[in-house]
C-alpha cells in the first residue's frame, strides 16, 4: 500500500493535468502533513481575457476535480472543504487524504483517463453522440454540483454561434488581446506552460456555423473540413459565486474524463465569455437554466497529444521540506 506521501505525490502529477485557458496553469499548491491546500496563483491570470479570473477558477475547480480522482483511484477518500479561510480568498480549497476504501472499477477508470484527457482542436466525426452517452456525461458532471445542457440544431443554437462569431471577431481585432495570446501561444516547444503549435488544429476547408478559436497560423497542416454544426454542451451551476465556479470547473473535468473513458473528445469555446457584452448576452439566454460558466464542443474523433505541463515540484510547496 503507498504511503500518504506517495499518494499525495501521484495526486498533485494528475491536478497538473487538468485544462486551463491558454495554458496557463493558473495554480499552485501547499503540502501540509495528510493536507493539499489549493490556491489560485493571480500571476497566471489573463488580465484581458479573464479579469475577474472566472476562466481560473474554473481551471483551479477542474485540477481540485483531478486531485480527488487521484487519490481515489489510489484506494483512498478524498475530504474537500472549499474556501476554508476568508482570511485567504485565493485558498479555494484543502484536500485531506482520509482513510484507504477500495476504489469501484468506475473510480480506477476515471483516474486512469486523466492522462489521456486533451483539448482536442481538430475536426470531429460525423457521428451523433447517443443519449445515453449524453445522460452519463451529465451524471458525471451532478457529482461535482453542476449541470449539463446540451445544445443541438435550433433557434439558441444559432444564437449561441453568432455571439461565438460576434465575440471571435471582437477579439481578433483588439490588439490587447492578441498581445496577450501572443505571450502564451509564441513559445518553443520545450516550454512547460502556454499553447504549442504541435496543439493546434489545421485550417477549416470553409467557414462553419461555429467559429473555432484558432492561436497559430496552422503552418504545414493542410486545410480540412470541420463538422458544420459541432454539439455544444453548456455548463451551468444554480447559483453564482466562487464555490459554484469551482464546482462547475470540477463538474466539467469529471464530464470530460468520462468523455475520455467513453471514447470522445472535446475543445472548449471560450470566446464569447471574454467579451462583456457577448457574456452578457450568453448568460440571459441560459437565465432559466442557472448560471452559464462555458460551452463545450464534445464530440468523436481522433485523439491528439498533450500539451506541455510545469512538474508538480514547480507549482507547490511542502511545508515540512
Amino acid at each position: 500500500m503507498a504511503t500518504t506521501a506517495q499518494i499525495i505525490d501521484r495526486a498533485l502529477a494528475d491536478a497538473v493535468l487538468a485544462p486551463s485557458p491558454c495554458n496557463t496553469q493558473p495554480w499552485w499548491f501547499r503540502v501540509r502533513g495528510d493536507r493539499i491546500d489549493l490556491y489560485l496563483d493571480r500571476d497566471r491570470v489573463l488580465p484581458v481575457a479573464d479579469p475577474d479570473a472566472r476562466e481560473a477558477l474554473l481551471a483551479c475547480g477542474a485540477a481540485l476535480c483531478n486531485l480527488r480522482v487521484s487519490v481515489r483511484g489510489q484506494d483512498r477518500v478524498a475530504l474537500v472543504d472549499l474556501q476554508p479561510d476568508r482570511e485567504r480568498p485565493d485558498l479555494l480549497a484543502t484536500v485531506r487524504i482520509g482513510g484507504e476504501r477500495t476504489a469501484t472499477s468506475t473510480e480506477y477508470k476515471l483516474a486512469e483517463a486523466i492522462s489521456r484527457r486533451h483539448t482536442n482542436r481538430h475536426p470531429f466525426l460525423d457521428r451523433a453522440v447517443p443519449l445515453t452517452v449524453r445522460g452519463k456525461l451529465a451524471s458525471a458532471a451532478r457529482v461535482e454540483g453542476a449541470k449539463l445542457e446540451f445544445v443541438d440544431a435550433s433557434a439558441r443554437y444559432d444564437r449561441i454561434a453568432r455571439l461565438v462569431r460576434r465575440a471571435d471577431h471582437i477579439q481578433r481585432t483588439d490588439p490587447a488581446y492578441e498581445a496577450e495570446i501572443s505571450a502564451w501561444t509564441s513559445g518553443t516547444e520545450s516550454r512547460p506552460d502556454g499553447v504549442p503549435a504541435s496543439a493546434e488544429g489545421p485550417t477549416p476547408q470553409q467557414d462553419g456555423v461555429l467559429a473555432l478559436r484558432s492561436y497559430h497560423a496552422h503552418d504545414g497542416l493542410p486545410a480540412r473540413p470541420f463538422e458544420q454544426q459541432p454539439l455544444l454542451v453548456a455548463a451551468l451551476t444554480s447559483v453564482a459565486g466562487v464555490r459554484s465556479t469551482l464546482r462547475a470547473g470540477a463538474g466539467i473535468q469529471r464530464a470530460l474524463l468520462t468523455a475520455t473513458q467513453l471514447g470522445l473528445v472535446a475543445s472548449f469555446v471560450s470566446q464569447p465569455f471574454e467579451v462583456a457584452r457577448t457574456r452578457a448576452e450568453l448568460a440571459e439566454l441560459f437565465a432559466s437554466d442557472g448560471e452559464l460558466h462555458t460551452l463545450l464542443r464534445i464530440g468523436y474523433g481522433h485523439p491528439v497529444g498533450p500539451t506541455p505541463r510545469r512538474p508538480p515540484a514547480a507549482v507547490g510547496a511542502d511545508e515540512h521540506e
